[in-house]
């Protein structure tokens, strides 16, 4: 039987028009700066964040978040393809016992709508484990002020940031 080759990369159906809108414009809202270089959001931004060589992420608002957006440093890191990742409940990039922890960060986000000194464990797909560090987290809000969910963006870790399997 043939294996079926994974994707990386989103269907060409799938819009990121609007979430990379929202992620963008969020951003410059509420840190005063800009995510990716000024300009209005074109195929290029939208080409350019999921092709970023940092990790951007973002998840819904519903009561047990979902990634709506996962950029292809973020796929790699986690070792998910689009298809697997966009869909599966946030708290899933975080072990069980570091779950009330990022429980905490979204809270603190959700109240100041953003920061950006985050650091902590997460995991992949594989189990293993790494740090992230000096992450940015912030809410996303349409044009009308409504609440859509919370982004994230840090640094790929370097190899010191891999921790040791158990």
């Amino acid at each position: 039987m043939k294996e079926k080759k994974q994707s990386w990369l989103p269907s060409v159906t799938q819009s990121l028009t609007e979430p990379v809108t929202m992620i963008l414009r969020s951003y410059r809202q509420l840190t005063g700066q800009a995510l990716l270089p000024d300009g209005q959001v074109t195929g290029e931004e939208v080409k350019n964040l999921y092709h970023a060589s940092f990790v951007v992420l973002a998840h819904d608002a519903s009561v047990d978040p979902r990634f709506i957006y996962a950029n292809l440093a973020a796929q790699r890191l986690f070792g998910m393809p689009w298809n697997e990742l966009v869909g599966m409940p946030s708290r899933h990039s975080a072990e069980p016992l570091r779950r009330e922890e990022r429980q905490r960060l979204l809270e603190r986000v959700s109240q100041e709508g953003f920061i950006a000194d985050y650091s902590g464990v997460r995991i992949g797909k594989s189990g293993r484990r790494f740090i992230i560090r000096h992450a940015v987290v912030w809410n996303l809000m349409d044009e009308q002020g409504c609440f859509h969910g919370q982004a994230a963006t840090f640094a790929i870790p370097d190899k010191d940031d891999w921790l040791p399997d158990r």
